[in-house]
């Protein structure tokens, strides 16, 4: 039988402890980090076309209203039969141009996909260094009512 590890030991095995968890956190949070406005957008509704709500937040400001709007569009997708579901799961995104740049902070992207051709539009801003879908302004806007 072995002995109990001595304070001693347990002091250099700490530090390395905290540091894998350090980089397990890091490595979280870059699987779910987007690399500019453009890919924060697409990584959202890519998201929300496969049903995957959760991970859709993980995209979206992270606000009380903005959770509301995404617990409503996931309910609503739940309600849609199987054949729609996986035709939207299929589906590619369309981003239209222009994109309107607002500022260096914030982009206006109208975007489709394939299976249903409407056009919406989604705010993307950069907040603490990451850039986030603010799903409030698609249901808060004049919608776009052309399509392309």
């Amino acid at each position: 039988m072995s002995a109990p590890p001595n304070i001693e030991s347990m002091k250099k095995i700490i530090p390395s402890l905290l540091f894998l968890a350090l980089i397990a956190c890091q490595n979280k949070r870059a699987q779910t980090a987007s690399e500019n406005d453009l890919d924060a957008a697409r990584n959202f509704i890519q998201a929300a076309l496969s049903n995957d709500f959760k991970k859709a937040g993980q995209f979206m400001v992270d606000d009380s209203l903005n959770r509301n709007y995404l617990e409503v569009t996931a309910r609503s997708f739940d309600h849609l039969d199987n054949d729609t579901k996986e035709k939207y799961r299929g589906a590619s995104i369309r981003i239209h141009q222009p994109v309107t740049y607002l500022n260096d902070s914030t982009t206006i992207v109208i975007y489709s996909n394939s299976y249903k051709n409407d056009l919406d539009t989604l705010r993307v801003c950069k907040k603490n260094g990451n850039w986030l879908v603010d799903l409030k302004y698609l249901f808060e806007h004049e919608p776009t009512t052309e399509k392309k």
